[in-house]
């Protein structure tokens, strides 16, 4: 396909204004001084999810000691409201000076690579009036997140026009929803369901949790002790938020390696925590006992108790049960139970994104990103010259980010310095024969967005270097320590 002359020509483009866009911006101002990038973000600002998502009470389900990033260091609440984090990623932003670098409002259509050109050519469209705008960029940063942000994924269940009330899906919480006085069925269990559930007791006439199946939480204080003594020794809090981190990640790396080890210790101890909460006679072993073993899908935390606060004020409760059908009055249980309800608050997921449903081209071949294989979860065989930041199922989102940030930056320096306008992952010969799995092994770790959406991911092989291995402890170290000379980097 022949372009006219671009509108805009950077040595970078970072794809979202989200937590990882605005990361990797800081990475380039401070590791590639000399290399002009530019984000695209499709939102009126930045922010991603936390700009998206305004149900009542979204707060993060990650402690912002490890959710901040590296170089800021977080000194409120560990559990953020969304206020504050955009609060905090604004702060970065000013005092990076990234602003400047940032075009708002351009989604983007197309990205074809010509290895002809060495050459990202992105297409995107200005929101506001539909104008077109050609970009060309050396090297594709993707930071989009993996999920659909316009609509999340709702079951489709009988009877659900019948219901005379109205449906709703926290990612498009309306602005006009006026829940004084209603009774309200939230169908889920995970974090979005455990931080609505408390944001509207007592603002509504009654909320019901309905879930097909109980979650783990975690309950503890909204506050970390370590960072406060700290801070009343009055330690600079560069040092405060390094101390705490490694204190977190070390904790973190131990409880899941005694889920793996001991899981029945762990499933007594977090249940023992929700006794505590709801009292002895409360029935834990039907709503809060899961049918599977702790981590192998996220664990919410709950600040304060305060989804178990609300269940004992009485209201809210818990019910757990298999959806018959919707009626005309709420939800018809296979129980023969029915929950009645002026509000159904669908909290069941997202829709999976892959690449920002941007339709990419590889020298003029519509690219399968299922056909590939990943190289430690951030490039990929057949794509030259990207990289993607997906974060971690068990720890902070962020980590993952930063780590990726400094390979993007170390990896585009020894491209400079080979004189190389060309780099992809390939397969060595031996490793040529090794099998070939989905992109996450679901015995390992198994949420049902990843589970509907496995089939659109990269495979992963054999050895760590090809797969997505979710361990922050180990790839802290393996990552500085990649060799870009190694047999799978092959450079042009």
């Amino acid at each position: 396909m022949t372009h006219g002359p671009a509108d805009l020509h950077v040595d970078v483009l970072i794809v979202g204004a989200g937590i990882s866009g605005i990361g990797a911006a800081y990475h380039m101002r401070t590791q590639c001084p000399d290399m002009s990038f530019v984000i695209l973000e499709k939102q009126e600002t930045f922010g991603g999810t936390w700009t998206t998502h305004r149900y009542p009470g979204i707060r993060s389900d990650s402690d912002l000691h490890t959710f901040g990033y590296r170089f800021k260091p977080w000194t409120g609440t560990p559990i953020a409201t969304a206020p504050e984090i955009l609060r905090y990623m604004g702060e970065v932003i000013e005092e990076n000076d990234l602003g400047r670098h940032i075009r708002y409002g351009h989604r983007i259509l197309t990205a074809e690579w010509s290895g002809t050109d060495n050459l990202w050519t992105i297409e995107a469209e200005r929101t506001a009036d539909g104008t077109r705008v050609r970009v060309t960029a050396g090297f594709l940063w993707m930071c989009q997140g993996y999920y659909r942000h316009e609509e999340g994924y709702t079951p489709s269940w009988p009877g659900m026009d019948n219901f005379a009330g109205r449906i709703v899906h926290p990612q498009t919480w309306p602005d006009d929803l006026d829940i004084t006085g209603k009774r309200i069925v939230v169908i889920g269990s995970g974090a979005t369901a455990a931080t609505l559930v408390p944001a509207v007791t007592g603002k509504c006439a009654h909320v019901t949790m309905l879930q097909r199946s109980p979650t783990y939480f975690f309950t503890g204080r909204n506050i970390n002790e370590l960072a406060e003594m700290l801070r009343t020794l009055k330690v600079d809090e560069t040092w405060i938020h390094e101390i705490v981190r490694r204190k977190i990640l070390y904790d973190q790396a131990e409880f899941t390696r005694r889920c793996r080890e001991e899981p029945d210790k762990v499933t007594a101890e977090l249940l023992g925590a929700v006794r505590a909460h709801l009292g002895p006679d409360y029935d834990i072993a039907t709503h809060f006992t899961p049918r599977y073993r702790p981590w192998r899908q996220r664990l919410a935390y709950i600040p304060d108790g305060d989804l178990f606060a609300a269940i004992a004020s009485g209201g809210a409760s818990v019910v757990t049960g298999e959806i018959e059908r919707f009626t005309r009055t709420g939800i018809q249980l296979t129980s023969g139970e029915e929950l009645e309800a002026d509000v159904i608050v669908t909290a069941t997921g997202f829709n999976l994104n892959v690449l920002g449903d941007i339709d990419f081209t590889i020298d003029g071949t519509p690219l399968r990103f299922s056909d590939t294989v990943t190289f430690r979860g951030m490039m990929f065989t057949g794509i030259p010259n990207m990289a993607w930041v997906f974060g971690y199922f068990r720890a902070s989102w962020t980590l993952r980010a930063d780590l990726v940030g400094d390979f993007v930056c170390r990896l585009l320096h020894h491209m400079r310095a080979r004189g190389a306008r060309r780099v992809e992952i390939v397969i060595p010969p031996e490793n040529a024969d090794m099998p070939l799995q989905e992109w996450i092994d679901p015995e390992n770790f198994n949420p049902g967005y990843l589970m509907r959406g496995m089939h659109l991911l990269p495979k992963r092989g054999a050895t760590p270097e090809w797969q997505h291995t979710q361990d922050y402890w180990a790839e802290k170290d393996e990552f500085p320590a990649i060799d870009l000379d190694g047999p799978m980097f092959a450079y042009g």
